[in-house]
């Protein structure tokens, strides 16, 4: 197996037609993939895979050629023509690739743009849902996004730009959803910004939770008029939470100390005042 240039020119399996598979690799830990997910990649022939993908598991799994093409805040990265033109000429030389997407492939992963791609030219592709990383990251940190008589719903947005939550926020009255908001850290104090702007309380409770279901896992936890002072690890991944639901996870930490035991799959782990 390789990690080198995809561009090299591959060998045609029988002259079969080609096949992509935009699979979804859920928040980072690979005991979360599905098993059909675990059974493309096991069949590639060549793996475009995303940061926060676990590569040795990767290895361990499959014989096909590797790729990285993930994205990170601040880093230089494969843009989004180039991996549609990749996974596109490979299997149009009748190879199977599977584009190893983290979370779900359709939650701010450019999977509908790969997918709308891929049937443009005329390429034969099926789509793997996973486990996305804005329900499976709060959830791993002991965090539910609804609760009964606590938050009867949550909304989903993208926070790399604190205008495009505008559009979100309008739609929901303040403090009254759970509100998850994805590739936000770095702007994590605009993000307050906007929400104040909105009408939500300061006080607030609110999390911060990266690298969920690796073994680098972080949590925080305070009000939303301190999340920007929050302290991620430097060049960690993850997900603000913002909404009441936030409390029930020190009810839960309360539990498990009575028997002193940790919240499952967590790194460090702090609190802001309550």
């Amino acid at each position: 197996m390789s990690d080198t240039d995809p561009a090299t020119p591959f060998p045609t399996p029988g002259g079969a037609p080609g096949h992509v598979a935009l699979v979804g690799a859920g928040p980072g830990d690979p005991d979360l993939w599905t098993v059909r997910a675990v059974r493309l990649v096991s069949e590639a022939d060549l793996v475009l895979y995303d940061a926060l993908t676990d590569v040795d598991a990767l290895r361990g799994l499959t014989a096909a050629q590797l790729f990285f093409v993930g994205k990170r805040a601040g880093r230089a990265s494969v843009d989004q023509e180039t991996i549609n033109r990749l996974m596109i000429r490979a299997a149009k030389r009748g190879r199977r690739v599977v584009r190893l997407k983290g979370g779900d492939p359709f939650v701010f992963g450019r999977g509908g743009e790969e997918m709308l791609a891929l049937a443009s030219a005329g390429v034969s592709f099926e789509v793997v849902p996973g486990v996305t990383t804005a329900v499976a990251a709060p959830g791993l940190a002991g965090i539910p996004l609804t609760h009964r008589g606590v938050s009867s719903a949550f909304v989903v947005v993208a926070g790399h730009s604190p205008e495009s939550l505008d559009g979100a926020l309008s739609a929901v009255r303040p403090n009254a959803v759970t509100v998850v908001v994805m590739m936000a850290l770095a702007g994590r104090a605009a993000v307050v910004d906007r929400l104040f702007a909105h009408g939500w309380a300061g006080k607030t409770p609110s999390a911060v939770v990266c690298e969920a279901s690796t073994p680098d896992a972080w949590t925080w936890t305070g009000r939303l008029d301190e999340l920007a002072s929050a302290d991620p690890p430097p060049g960690a991944a993850g997900v603000l939470i913002i909404g009441e639901v936030v409390e029930i996870r020190a009810s839960l930490a309360a539990a498990l100390a009575a028997r002193r035991e940790p919240i499952r799959g967590e790194g460090e782990v702090k609190y802001g005042r309550n």
